[in-house]
């Protein structure tokens, strides 16, 4: 390792140009110029007399380079002492000195959290604040429904969603949104009670004749309750809109109504060619096809509104039926789906006068609950206008040509429901 000018009082020699460089730290006598042996390099210490421009090439240890904490971090352990250096540690030793005296003891002072807690003064973090806020208000809410439960149990009004709380399909927390929404928009699903003034080809009878037959397609085709409503529906409302309905044209409003019925509810649609079919061939497949292009278009493809049967499933729920009132009461409505006369009453109406009827048919005396009034929204007098044109309809079911209805309820899948007796006590 070659050495530096400031370990020696003169110039080096000349290197060896065989060796590359000096041995050892020999002295080259030929010029007269001596060179300090390597051992008296660990005498240039602090406190002794230095050389001019000598470097005390020794490393010191980390007690002397560290000898208080307050020595920056950057300051190397083992850096060499020059004159430049050992003046920065006289002047950090001094200025050490000078703080230590001027130190004194700090008092330490110990936080209890629970005191801070109870001052008020502790922060807690922004997502356990808005935690403990949501569980607050969702206590808050379960308190408000407990409230109205108890009030509607002491008013005679029974909780029907208790038993569904953990059924999701049940969807209990909105329930009764959904069934809010329903009530405000079944107006846009009702059509003016004389639309057919409008029709000069056509008249009630005809519809009624046509419904009954629908009945008779929808039984045979094994298809979903819905379907029949949607169809009914979709087919009152096409006529109310797209008036001068050729006569002959008229089947082939319902049975389009129907494939269109099926399309929206049904897992397995009945193909184009069975319902050709079943009309005896009296319309080929175009004719089927655009007539389902025109209703489409006319009803702006609005096939989600609310029928009597969405209704029914809720208010038969409310009414705690058995399977005898349940059967009768789709029998009296579907009774109505047929007459003409029955479009003037709304689908939540005629649905819970339905089972207003059926309830006082095979119990032989008016009854209608609390629990019924509250989740229907009627009262039995709203009802019993209704619920008399209904009875009316099923004391005349059996008899004349349009008996459809009677006869599929004639049966044991749906527990001969057609041999009921009527409800004297409400006929006219």
């Amino acid at each position: 390792m070659g050495g530096s000018d400031e370990n020696r009082h003169g110039v080096i020699g000349l290197m060896n140009p065989q060796g590359g460089g000096l041995r050892g730290g020999k002295v080259n006598p030929a010029n007269g110029q001596t060179r300090r042996a390597l051992s008296n390099i660990n005498k240039n210490i602090i406190g002794a007399p230095v050389y001019p421009c000598a470097v005390n090439k020794r490393p010191l240890s980390e007690k002397n380079v560290m000898c208080h904490k307050k020595i920056p971090p950057s300051v190397p352990v083992h850096r060499p002492i020059t004159r430049k250096f050992a003046a920065q540690l006289a002047e950090n030793k001094t200025q050490i000195h000078k703080e230590e005296t001027k130190s004194e003891p700090v008092d330490v002072i110990i936080i209890d959290v629970e005191e801070e807690e109870e001052d008020g003064d502790f922060n807690e973090p922004m997502f356990v604040q808005h935690t403990e806020a949501m569980l607050d208000e969702i206590d808050r809410m379960e308190g408000i429904e407990m409230e109205d439960s108890n009030d509607a149990e002491g008013e005679g009004v029974m909780d029907i969603d208790s038993c569904d709380k953990k059924n999701p399909l049940a969807v209990v927390d909105y329930i009764d949104d959904i069934y809010d929404f329903y009530k405000k928009n079944e107006c846009r699903s009702c059509v003016p009670p004389n639309y057919m003034e409008n029709q000069p080809d056509i008249n009630e009878r005809m519809r009624g004749i046509l419904v009954d037959w629908l009945i008779e397609v929808h039984y045979k085709f094994e298809l979903m309750e819905e379907t029949l409503y949607l169809t009914i529906n979709l087919i009152d409302r096409f006529l109310a809109v797209h008036h001068h309905v050729a006569r002959k044209k008229l089947q082939l409003v319902g049975v389009t109504a129907m494939l269109l019925a099926c399309k929206y509810e049904e897992v397995s649609v009945p193909v184009v060619d069975d319902l050709i079919l079943i009309s005896d061939k009296a319309y080929t497949r175009r004719e089927v096809l655009d007539m389902e292009k025109l209703m489409a278009n006319t009803l702006q493809f609005n096939f989600c509104l609310p029928t009597p049967y969405m209704f029914m499933r809720r208010f038969l729920k409310a009414a705690q039926s058995d399977k005898k009132v349940e059967l009768l009461s789709f029998f009296i409505i579907e009774l109505c789906l047929v007459e003409y006369e029955m479009l003037q009453y709304a689908p939540s109406q005629l649905a819970a006068s339905a089972i207003y009827t059926a309830q006082s048919t095979l119990k032989g005396f008016e009854e209608w609950s609390k629990t019924c009034e509250f989740y229907t929204g009627y009262t039995e007098e709203k009802l019993m206008e209704c619920s008399r044109k209904m009875a009316g309809l099923h004391h005349e079911a059996g008899t004349g040509k349009l008996t459809g209805v009677y006869r599929k309820y004639n049966t044991s899948k749906f527990g001969y429901a057609s041999r009921t007796e009527p409800a004297g006590f409400l006929l006219l």
